[in-house]
């Protein structure tokens, strides 16, 4: 972590009364906290950042500057309801990212897990769930009430249709535009997204060995080769790959594609 210019709240900065910090938080000149936050041990904000509540920011985060976290959101239906903002720990918010609190028709908030990395320019919709070690790149933006799963990768310029869910470990490329579910573990590109083939680079870096990848790339072929349904993919695999413990997530991903998964 870069060393940092100044300790504790910057005189310049703007911090509410009710806003709750702890001891070694950093604020940065010119940024403003307002009420209804909290912010955990470790976390460094920079200057001219905006964070309003209600929200709950863990410990070890950086925010850069120029980011709004934890505004209202841009759905006509919100009507001013008490939602919120959850983050949690060891998160990288880049410059200018937009990250939105929930909505009442939804859960009433908007998770961020654990490990995240969100780069310059990312909007974060209401309503949306990010896992851990989730990698968002620059001038991503996800509508509201998207999902995406842990290991998941974003590339820049992605944009994510409302209710989407994208698969753990999975990856788009950037420029894409994604109107469907990406399964757990695929690789996507295109306008719209289609798959191509299995993230196998991405699985070798997080230690996946390779009869696991014989196995996906076995199951990748049951879901897009063989002209079955969803329905009868989801069968299949939970039948011909019952011993293998990583199908779940796909299986998983697969039953909860109430918007059908890219093709």
């Amino acid at each position: 972590m870069a060393t940092r210019e100044w300790t504790g709240v910057h005189p310049q900065a703007i911090v509410d009364a009710s806003a709750k910090l702890a001891d070694n938080v950093t604020v940065g000149p010119w940024s403003y906290i307002g009420p209804g936050v909290e912010i955990g041990e470790g976390t460094e904000i920079m200057s001219h950042v905006v964070i309003k509540g209600p929200t709950v920011i863990g410990r070890n985060n950086r925010i850069f500057q120029f980011s709004s976290v934890g505004e209202e959101c841009q759905d006509k239906k919100y009507a001013g309801e008490p939602t919120r903002l959850v983050i949690g720990d060891n998160n990288i918010i880049r410059e200018n990212c937009t990250v939105h609190r929930g909505t009442v028709q939804d859960q009433g908030e908007t998770r961020i897990g654990n490990g995240n990395l969100l780069m310059a320019y990312v909007h974060v919709a209401h309503d949306c769930v990010l896992g851990d070690n989730v990698i968002l790149a620059n001038c991503t933006t996800l509508a509201g009430h998207v999902t995406v799963d842990d290991y998941a990768i974003l590339g820049g310029g992605t944009m994510v249709h409302q209710f989407c869910h994208i698969g753990a470990h999975s990856m788009a490329a950037g420029g894409s535009i994604v109107l469907k579910d990406i399964p757990a573990y695929v690789m996507a590109s295109g306008q719209s997204a289609q798959p191509h083939g299995m993230n196998v680079e991405g699985l070798k870096r997080r230690g996946f060995g390779k009869e696991i990848l014989v196995s996906l790339r076995r199951a990748y072929k049951v879901i897009y080769r063989q002209g079955l349904t969803t329905e009868q993919a989801i069968k299949t695999l939970a039948t011909d790959f019952a011993d293998l413990p990583e199908i779940t997530p796909l299986i998983e991903s697969l039953r909860r594609a109430d918007r059908g998964i890219i093709r």
